[in-house]
């Protein structure tokens, strides 16, 4: 299970400053619907999730993988993130590289590039392929402009009635444009809960979906988000805590790390996360993440000398699939024969140790949590556990941790600039 150490940033505050009965209260209001009705609806998703959403997901993940060599995932923020996210890190990174039984999937609608979208086609070619069109509204100019292009593709390939049969959507059960079009068009739908937010949607059809489709044990995810909810709710109140003391303290930047290139997707939706529910009122902690040992070659210097402004925390995966050695070579004179033999994780794991203890010598405050392993189990554990230290770290700062108003300024200016409004 999750597993939160967070003595690296104690020294830096006086332990009075928590308040983890205060943020146990938030957390049972979220559970009991007394705060955030409108928005905590992702807290019972590991509960509620019963057989029959299992089924519908797999089988609909059952009939892509049966008739399609690829799965164009098409999404933003928080109806792609979580989905990419745990595909790398259950997968690989290099998913679409690998020998497999499970279709490519290529994850588009993110950006509002031609160049990107024309690439996808490329690598998709010939090959038979299906859609999933994940929007809660249907309006988001970014995924609406590569369902265009996908559909049209899908219609010229197959047929309208063909086309139909090859997408899946991913939106609200009740409302707005994309449901309508679904209700129309005969699309096969799966709903995203109406009190269920784009970033706080792994855990439902958004990020199910995908998931399966690449031969995820989707039930596996949900069983640990469920044993993180009965056996590390403690450590994520705690963590949100810490921070929230910290950011009082003038810790204004959490650095998200971790050692383990299958992570970086997780980085970016922890990104989003946290940014879109506490950055707001003019308050908020800004959430960055970085790739070990890789960033510390461009970013290094700074955390260890630059402003102290920050603080970190650390993601460790406890165990991994490789066994890989170091070989011995005689030819060369880099000094490291002396490593032979050992497995690369061992130095991964030095390299984390030194780096840690030299930060905190920097003066930067050290959390680490420790995850058990790269498995399904282990991911859905990670969400759910970051999702209520969210949610209980933006309403210890007394925002809502449910909306982002913010996000709409740069929409509107788009459409004007656009001639649409």
């Amino acid at each position: 299970m999750i597993k939160a150490d967070l003595s690296g940033a104690m020294a830096f505050i006086d332990e009075r400053e928590l308040s983890p009965g205060e943020g146990r209260k938030l957390l049972d209001g979220l559970y009991g619907g007394h705060i955030g009705r409108e928005g905590a609806g992702w807290l019972k998703l590991p509960v509620d999730y019963g057989d029959r959403v299992s089924d519908d997901i797999k089988k609909a993940a059952g009939r892509i993988t049966g008739d399609s060599a690829a799965l164009v995932v098409i999404g933003i923020g928080g109806s792609y993130l979580g989905a990419r996210a745990a595909i790398d890190f259950i997968k690989s990174p290099n998913y679409n590289l690998l020998s497999k039984k499970t279709p490519d999937i290529y994850f588009v609608g993110n950006n509002l590039s031609g160049d990107y979208l024309e690439q996808v086609i490329a690598l998709i070619g010939g090959r038979d392929f299906s859609v999933n069109y994940i929007s809660k509204s249907g309006s988001t100019i970014e995924p609406s402009i590569a369902f265009r292009v996908f559909k049209n593709l899908l219609t010229a390939r197959y047929g309208a009635d063909g086309a139909k049969k090859r997408i899946y959507v991913t939106t609200d059960p009740g409302k707005g444009k994309l449901r309508s079009l679904a209700d129309r068009e005969g699309y096969q739908s799966f709903p995203i809960p109406g009190d269920v937010g784009g970033r706080y949607s792994v855990l439902s059809a958004v990020g199910l979906l995908p998931a399966a489709a690449a031969g995820i044990n989707i039930d596996d995810m949900m069983a640990g988000a469920r044993e993180m909810m009965e056996k590390s709710e403690a450590d994520a109140l705690k963590y949100a805590s810490l921070r929230q003391a910290l950011y009082r303290r003038g810790k204004k930047i959490e650095l998200l790390c971790c050692f383990e290139p299958c992570f970086h997707y997780a980085g970016e939706w922890w990104k989003q996360l946290f940014g879109e529910s506490e950055g707001k009122n003019g308050k908020g902690i800004f959430p960055a993440y970085t790739d070990f040992t890789t960033d510390l070659h461009s970013l290094g210097q700074y955390i260890q000398e630059g402003e102290r402004t920050l603080m970190e925390t650390f993601v460790t995966i406890d165990t991994s699939r490789s066994k890989l050695r170091i070989p011995t070579d005689g030819d060369l004179d880099d000094g490291l024969n002396k490593l032979s033999g050992r497995e690369i994780l061992t130095v991964n794991n030095a390299a984390s140790k030194a780096v840690k203890q030299a930060h905190l010598d920097g003066g930067v405050p050290v959390m680490e949590l420790h995850v058990p392993d790269v498995s399904a189990r282990s991911f859905g554990a990670l969400v759910q556990f970051f999702e209520i230290a969210c949610a209980v770290s933006a309403l210890l700062m007394k925002v809502n941790p449910f909306d982002q108003p913010g996000v709409e300024a740069y929409k509107k200016n788009l459409y004007a600039n656009l001639g649409l409004q």
